[in-house]
């Protein structure tokens, strides 16, 4: 039995997969659909009862064992990084990459359409790396985490990386697991892009406005973007960056290494793996808790 779908739809197509691969487990779908949200460990949100929302909540689920397995039992502080193409997605980690402590071992999770490229640079820079091409996929799922999570040592990693596929729409309704989805925008973008895109924004728990350095050659405000993002999530916390030049990686920094802090209090597999690793004036903490 199989799911009939639209191929040319990526959403659809990304929904029939799903499908086509529970109902030929034999696994029954539950009843209650869950919406898209912030990955965190509450109870899901219920909202209706159709068979598209059962199936999102069926990757939430996947997200939360994900989750459970990679930061508690390994002890892993997770990001994902989200946006459109050209954002500067691949420059960021780059930047976060160069900046660690030579001990952190560092691995990522690229996620493309087709390629090597960005996993070809993130190599480069000595990290662990496991390329997951999507094919006609725009998002990444917990699916396809799985398959780059089968190429890289658990063990051996402290920090990972997760680079979703270019795209400002599909994100939204598929959690990976990570302690914190970062989306990166861009001046290039234009900056009525936050207003464009605001379910993204909302299953986000930090926002980069990337590509400062020539906001004012593409005509774009940074004071509009930040303030359209906050009144879309108020509270969110918005780091302004120019990757290329390094410009503002150390508060983006900071922050996650907060919200690795954060988690750490209830996940002691995190903290028997980063206790050891010292940092320097650049913006983290001296020691881990």
């Amino acid at each position: 039995m199989t799911y009939n779908y639209v191929h040319d739809d990526p959403l659809q197509h990304g929904i029939g997969r799903i499908v086509d691969r529970l109902l030929d487990a034999g696994r029954n779908l539950p009843t209650g659909p869950a919406r898209a949200h912030r990955f965190g460990h509450g109870d899901h949100d219920h909202d209706g009862d159709d068979a598209e929302a059962d199936i999102l909540e069926q990757f939430a689920q996947q997200a939360d064992d994900l989750h459970e397995r990679v930061v508690h039992e390994h002890g892993i502080f997770v990001a994902e990084f989200l946006g459109a193409t050209g954002a500067g997605k691949t420059r960021l980690i780059e930047r976060l990459i160069e900046r660690a402590p030579e001990d952190e071992r560092i691995g990522v999770i690229v996620g493309d359409v087709a390629g090597e490229d960005d996993a070809t640079r993130f190599r480069e820079r000595g990290a662990e790396v496991a390329n997951v091409n999507t094919g006609k996929e725009c998002h990444l799922d917990p699916e396809f985490v799985e398959r780059g999570l089968s190429e890289l040592d658990l063990d051996a990693l402290d920090t990972l990386y997760i680079e979703n596929v270019g795209n400002m729409v599909c994100p939204a309704d598929f959690p990976l697991g990570a302690q914190a989805r970062v989306l990166v925008v861009s001046t290039t973008e234009g900056d009525d892009v936050v207003r464009k895109h605001p379910l993204l924004f909302q299953a986000c728990d930090a926002t980069v406005i990337n590509k400062t350095d020539i906001a004012d050659a593409v005509g774009s405000d940074l004071d509009l973007m930040e303030s359209d993002v906050r009144d879309i999530v108020p509270g969110m916390d918005v780091f302004r960056t120019d990757a290329e030049h390094g410009e503002g990686i150390e508060d983006l920094a900071a922050f996650l290494d907060e919200r690795g802090h954060a988690h750490a209090h209830d996940n002691e597999a995190y903290v028997s793996k980063t206790a050891g690793h010292a940092h320097g004036d650049d913006g983290h903490a001296s020691e881990h808790d």
